[in-house]
């Protein structure tokens, strides 16, 4: 009988290890990418990420190939996606709105670090960047705009363009502001703000700390009613019907002993 234990325990864990090692497998080969990228430290996945996505040279997939990439260089070390985003950038200035959008969608908290990290990388790109963020963080516009006309203060009209792109709702109101505003420079920070300004409530947008805002629909809330506090009594009972008027003089009757009744002290 023990013999026959361990036949069946035996059994049981090379078929347990056959498909572990089968899934294994299928993750390598859905990701190839992973399985390079899996076995090189933490501080040599942006280089190697870049070298990746650099090889594959004007490949027709090389988009897909870059989102490969990002996916499991960020994937091992979320904490490094800026220094991804431009590694792969400075290597492949094609892909840059690729990897920033890519990233974004990985780990939203550091969209403004990847926007500046991907701006600084490529500057000749500031409206492609901020489109692409733009694209998958849309109620972030204001910010990652602002982010990156930072790094490129000369590419504002690029950065405006890229938010109208992203956002068509808001192009009109761009281009009105856009027209309306004078002097030499155009401020990225003023031209949004005046059309966040212009924005109906119901397009209002909450920013939490450390985590990228979210819009909320004023129309969509629901009513908020604070607890009572307790009360020494029982609850108020609206009187029914029309209230009636006493005059001082006749209204109302005193109690027999007129009104030097005496009452017992709490």
């Amino acid at each position: 009988m023990r013999s026959l234990y361990y036949k069946l325990f035996l059994t049981a864990a090379v078929s347990v290890t056959m498909a572990m090692g089968s899934n294994a497998s299928d993750v390598t080969a859905a990701s190839p990418a992973l399985s390079v990228l899996s076995t090189v430290a933490s501080a040599e996945l942006p280089a190697k990420a870049a070298e990746l996505v650099a090889k594959a040279g004007d490949a027709k997939n090389l988009r897909e190939i870059t989102v490969d990439v990002v996916k499991a260089a960020v994937g091992l070390n979320p904490a490094s996606a800026p220094a991804i985003v431009a590694s792969i950038a400075q290597a492949s200035p094609a892909m840059v709105a690729t990897a920033s959008a890519t990233a974004v969608v990985l780990v939203p908290n550091q969209v403004l670090l990847i926007a500046r990290a991907a701006a600084t990388a490529c500057p000749d790109q500031a409206g492609e960047i901020v489109e692409a963020i733009c694209r998958v963080l849309p109620a972030y516009h204001q910010r990652v705009a602002e982010t990156v006309a930072a790094v490129v203060p000369h590419a504002a009209k690029e950065i405006l363009a890229g938010v109208a792109t992203a956002i068509p709702d808001l192009k009109p109101q761009i281009d009105q502001t856009i027209s309306q505003s004078s002097g030499p420079s155009l401020s990225v920070s003023t031209v949004l703000t005046q059309v966040a300004q212009a924005q109906p409530s119901s397009a209002a947008v909450v920013a939490v700390s450390g985590t990228p805002i979210v819009a909320v629909s004023a129309a969509a809330s629901t009513p908020v009613y604070l607890p009572r506090g307790p009360s020494s009594g029982p609850p108020l009972v609206p009187i029914s019907g029309t209230p009636t008027g006493v005059s001082p003089g006749t209204g109302g009757q005193v109690p027999t002993g007129g009104g030097s009744r005496s009452y017992a002290a709490p």
